[in-house]
């Protein structure tokens, strides 16, 4: 009887374990996690690899797990997982992978990154010169020859004022390409999918202002609820010939990375486009700031009406929204005390 009792207790805690390490190691997230298996690596390794990036919870139970449900093919290729996934379906997922292709490669372009991040990218999977990849989407030769093809590409993009003219007109995505493929084909292949992206609006006038408001979206909110209300806010603002004041684009005015302070002067400092200086009260920068998603285009062309003038995000990502200036500074006041400024 004891002994039993004795194994009734080590299967139950056997099958606990066994949903334990199964189970996902996140189940509310769905973010993906490019995962790359290079030719000749072993399960161990494997499961070292995705116990290395969150996406199971022990490498030695991933390989028992292989061994009881006979998965001792485990295929060389890139994948998208997500750490919502069970151990099941991420072996599942590499069991049945497409085959390596050494003459493919596979570039992610994130949402909300400038242009010279894209080209960073491009130049290094393409070993090519930085400077090369930045001098192809400036040539605006190439680029009146693209405007054959992509009706979105207007005239806005040749303003003088414009830094990048392909700013926020490639489509962040994951993308696969040939080895050889050029600069210009991985640039009209991006295109392609703004092209898809902006199928529904091609009837807006004035798409070079939606994909600004878009771009300001992308960096001020974190989900598409938000990039509504914010939209909205800035249309507001920009119907009582406020200034958006958008630090987002000061950053992008001195071309400095969103990781530290900006100083008064470069607030005040004229500039088509920091949107805190005084000469830019009504107006929108004179271009995008980064690359969009579609959720962000879409949050600009159909933005949450709202009588909002006001907003600040705390350093969760929070917004908070208000009518008032003193109803603003009221509420940076608390977000400080109580610990949450963003910086």
């Amino acid at each position: 009887m004891i002994l039993l009792i004795v194994v009734g207790i080590i299967l139950i805690g056997s099958s606990l374990l066994y949903t334990y390490y199964v189970s996902p190691v996140d189940k509310k997230s769905q973010a993906d996690i490019e995962l790359v298996i290079e030719p000749g690596m072993s399960t161990k390794q494997i499961g070292e690899l995705l116990e290395k990036r969150g996406l199971i919870k022990s490498s030695k139970f991933f390989l028992v797990y292989t061994k009881i449900n006979n998965c001792a093919s485990l295929k060389a290729s890139t994948y998208d997982l997500k750490k919502s996934m069970n151990m099941g379906e991420i072996v599942k997922n590499i069991c049945s992978g497409n085959s390596y292709n050494s003459n493919v490669i596979r570039i992610t372009f994130k949402e909300g990154k400038r242009i010279t991040d894209y080209a960073k990218v491009i130049s290094e999977k393409l070993n090519v010169n930085y400077e090369e990849v930045i001098n192809i989407m400036n040539d605006t030769n190439y680029l009146k020859s693209l405007q054959q093809d992509y009706w979105f590409l207007t005239n806005d993009i040749f303003d003088s004022r414009i830094y990048y003219p392909l700013e926020g007109y490639l489509a962040p995505d994951t993308y696969e390409f040939s080895k050889d493929s050029s600069v210009k084909e991985i640039i009209q292949v991006m295109l392609d999918q703004t092209a898809k992206n902006l199928s529904s609006y091609r009837s807006l006038n004035n798409i070079h202002k939606y994909i600004t408001l878009a771009s300001m979206a992308e960096l001020e909110g974190v989900n598409t609820k938000d990039r509504k209300m914010i939209v909205g806010v800035f249309n507001n603002r920009l119907a009582a010939n406020m200034n958006l004041g958008s630090d987002v684009t000061t950053y992008y005015a001195f071309q400095k990375n969103m990781t530290g302070d900006l100083t008064a002067k470069e607030f005040a400092t004229s500039n088509p486009y920091n949107t805190r200086a005084s000469d830019m009260a009504g107006k929108l920068p004179v271009g995008p700031i980064c690359s969009v998603s579609k959720s962000s285009i879409d949050a600009s062309i159909n933005p949450t009406a709202n009588d909002y003038y006001y907003f600040v995000a705390d350093k969760n990502g929070k917004i908070y929204y208000n009518k008032t200036s003193s109803g603003h500074l009221q509420t940076i006041k608390e977000i400080k005390e109580a610990g949450n400024w963003i910086w």
